[in-house]
């Protein structure tokens, strides 16, 4: 979305047989609940084009192939492996398309490990990280740090600065770069702050 808010065409793919979440989530146009009427979506979607395609239809497949060797970047989130074994379209066989293409997995426990294929899910990964541990008393278990997964806030802007120094990275070289973005990894970095001041102060998080 900030990419399009900066002049970029993004085309967002999505599959009618599972429709993105937030299409259910209010305000709705006019209060009446429906695919296409959820403020929420059109907010964090403005700007972007969209397209339904059935990915498991080789016609889909095709079609998501022209817009692979259209585009600059290609970006999922699926879980690691799934876009090369079902479709094809891993680096590997995006390469095959567009030799110079960037690609960006932003999955959420990365696409190697011991856990990368664990699926994930935003407040997990919050729990998961240790931010839960910042909120609450320390008489009583941890409440969280809201209904918003912390996650999805810092992990878009670092990944458009992966995308803009791969694009530089490109300019100068000639190459298409692929691009692991661990979800997790990047939300542990803002834990930071709170490490050096237990290292220096010795004081623990407010809920601890």
């Amino acid at each position: 979305m900030w990419l399009a808010h900066h002049g970029a065409e993004v085309i967002r793919i999505e599959s009618l047989t599972r429709p993105d979440e937030i299409r259910g989530i209010e305000p709705f146009k006019d209060g009446i609940a429906g695919i296409n009427r959820s403020g929420c979506f059109a907010n964090y979607n403005s700007n972007k084009y969209g397209i339904a395609l059935n990915l498991n239809h080789p016609k889909g497949v095709e079609v998501a192939k022209r817009i692979v060797a259209w585009a600059d970047i290609v970006v999922e989130n699926f879980t690691p492996g799934t876009m090369q074994r079902k479709w094809g379209l891993g680096y590997e066989g995006i390469k095959k398309i567009k030799a110079d293409s960037i690609m960006v997995s932003t999955s959420p426990l990365g696409q190697t490990g011991p856990e990368a294929q664990q699926a994930g899910f935003g407040l997990e990964l919050v729990s998961r990280g240790g931010f839960t541990q910042f909120v609450g008393w320390p008489d009583q278990e941890a409440v969280g740090i809201g209904g918003y997964p912390y996650t999805d806030t810092v992990t878009p802007p670092i990944a458009v600065i992966a995308i803009m120094a791969a694009l530089e990275y490109r300019r100068r070289t000639g190459k298409g770069q692929y691009i692991d973005l661990s979800q997790h990894e990047v939300a542990v970095q803002h834990l930071a702050p709170a490490l050096l001041d237990y290292t220096v102060n010795g004081r623990l998080p407010r809920g601890r």
